[in-house]
């Protein structure tokens, strides 16, 4: 296996040197160079051509993200950032960012191997991904007034470039629409981050879950990040409920722990969407669902920053149809308007 060519860009020497000295350490990652700002990386895409580049936000000269919007449409490389705590983060991935790693707060030796480790793996996912493009297109006020949503809940699960994948399709639908529940692989605290920004943006009603919330018709609740989110139906009507467990596939919150709620729950008033991101969580679940009558979707290769799970659910039989993003949320609409009809 050819090595990752890595380009570190910050500003702090310190830091340059633990990022270059950790991924360094596997085997399968060769840092070729580093750069202190935008300008001096420019010059050092040009000479190294390195497969991806690991990028701050906050620099100077130029943050990252206007960075990121500068360099993408000339040179489509991948980006993982790396970055502190902060809303910042999903205006990268807007930019094109495939991924991001937040720095740890405390420098402990476990926090700095825990964050090395989860780069590493950032880095290799991306040197395999592609670079973001989306063009939707508004399909509000398809939906009848009076329809209705009784029963119904469309259930989303995506990981590696799904923030931007999950804010896509809900920035066009309308909100006379299911409850919608989502499992997104995310780190605590950015969940809610993540829920209050698709609020600000949408015209749905989004926020993060919490026990006890009711899927309701124009609703989307985001699974917490670190804990699991399932169904449970109470009467005519959905309630989730949040917990923390073991990862399942790797992850916490798991999408196979919410679609096999979905399918038990729900059955086949649900609709069940998965999209791009690395491994095979959340496929045995959409196949649960769609043997339990779900209607099924997966985001198709073309489309897919990540090409992993929605492989997977597709080669198992869980896929119904394969759908571009730029065509998804139209896909969701016209099934709920047949459901009804």
């Amino acid at each position: 296996m050819r090595k990752i060519k890595v380009l570190i860009v910050d500003d702090s020497l310190i830091f340059r040197e633990v990022l270059a000295r950790g991924i360094s350490s596997d085997p399968y990652i060769e840092v070729v160079a580093k750069a202190v700002d935008p300008f001096d990386a420019r010059d050092k895409i040009l000479e190294y051509s390195p497969d991806v580049m690991t990028c701050d936000i906050e620099m100077p000269k130029m943050n990252g993200i206007e960075f990121i919007k500068r360099l993408l449409p000339q040179y489509p490389l991948p980006v993982v950032v790396v970055s502190s705590v902060s809303e910042s983060v999903f205006e990268a991935m807007k930019a094109g960012a495939v991924d991001f790693v937040t720095k740890p707060k405390v420098q402990s030796v476990e926090d700095v191997e825990g964050f090395i480790h989860e780069l590493i793996q950032k880095i290799k996912i991306a040197a395999n991904a592609k670079i973001p493009k989306f063009v939707g297109r508004s399909i509000v006020n398809v939906v009848e007034e009076g329809t209705s949503v009784e029963g119904r809940v469309i259930a989303i699960g995506a990981s590696t470039g799904g923030t931007e994948a999950i804010f896509n399709i809900l920035k066009v639908l309308p909100s006379r629409i299911p409850g919608i529940v989502v499992a997104q692989h995310i780190p605590p605290i950015f969940s809610k981050m993540f829920a209050d920004r698709l609020n600000d943006l949408t015209r749905l009603r989004v926020k993060e879950a919490q026990t006890g919330d009711y899927v309701e018709q124009g609703s989307v609740l985001i699974a917490p990040g670190g804990q699991h989110m399932r169904l449970k139906k109470v009467g005519e009507r959905y309630r989730v409920e949040c917990f923390v467990g073991e990862k399942v596939n790797g992850h916490c919150p798991s999408i196979d722990v919410l679609f096999e709620s979905v399918a038990k729950e729900v059955g086949m008033g649900a609709i069940g969407v998965i999209l791009t991101g690395m491994g095979y969580d959340g496929a045995k679940g959409l196949l649960t669902m769609r043997r339990k009558g779900a209607k099924t979707l997966g985001q198709d290769k073309k489309s897919s920053v990540v090409y992993g799970m929605p492989k997977v659910a597709f080669e198992i039989g869980a896929v119904e149809r394969q759908i571009p993003l730029e065509t998804m949320a139209e896909a969701l609409v016209t099934l709920f308007r047949r459901g009804n009809g």
